[in-house]
């Protein structure tokens, strides 16, 4: 079993085969942090690209759960010059985790770390777990036409982005689940701060309407098992 918790912003959890992955993990000074960094439990964390609000508190949680952060090979870098343990992998490069098959996707967007450090390119994540579900974890970006080739793989699952001004808005998140065609479709990066604000239950009935995904709105907090 499956199961995807939204914290808030681009923050997530994954519950999958008995062990505990974050994404992003921006709970200090994330308005709609659901749980502190301070308590949350990690066994691997994945970070999309390097901006505040995503690698966020990697290193204090990766330093206290002794977690294992995988993202593309600067920032893996750039952390395990801080004492973290790191795997590092590029765009379109795969590896067996534990948990699962874990690629790097293209995403649109930048990736300089809280430093001004390079930070690489960013990335999303598409996951095979090892019960066989595909989950497709965008990150930031804005969209592109090669979504149409992630959706190829068939996914039970995709995390978008809906927030606009930083990444895609509600147009062209709806124009990407057209492209990708998951079973289900789960909203993130929105409403944090009133210039990401936007009307999820509003794109989730657009999308059902032009489409045949499922769209799951959660509250921070609220979590999905698929």
């Amino acid at each position: 079993m499956t199961t995807l918790t939204w914290y808030g912003h681009a923050t997530l959890g994954l519950e999958t085969v008995g062990y505990k992955i974050l994404i992003d993990p921006f709970f200090s000074g994330n308005p709609a942090a659901a749980v502190s960094a301070e308590t949350v439990a990690a066994d691997f964390i994945l970070v999309t690209h390097g901006h505040g609000d995503h690698i966020g508190d990697t290193v204090a949680i990766a330093r206290r759960t002794g977690a294992l952060v995988i993202s593309n090979y600067e920032i893996a870098t750039w952390l395990g010059n801080q004492g973290v343990k790191t795997h590092g992998q590029h765009l379109g490069g795969g590896f067996k985790h534990p948990f699962g098959y874990l690629k790097l996707t293209l995403a649109l967007h930048g990736s300089a770390l809280p430093d001004g450090s390079y930070g690489g390119n960013p990335a999303g994540f598409l996951l095979t777990t090892n019960d066989g579900k595909k989950i497709y974890l965008a990150g930031d970006t804005g969209l592109f036409y090669d979504m149409k080739l992630i959706g190829e793989e068939g996914l039970d699952l995709a995390v978008l982005p809906i927030g606009d001004n930083f990444t895609m808005g509600p147009a062209d998140a709806l124009r990407a689940v057209k492209l990708l065609t998951p079973k289900t479709v789960i909203p993130i990066h929105f409403g944090t701060w009133g210039l990401i604000d936007q009307d999820p239950a509003s794109w989730a009935a657009q999308v059902e309407k032009e489409t045949t995904s499922k769209v799951v709105v959660l509250k921070p907090g609220e979590s999905f098992t698929l």
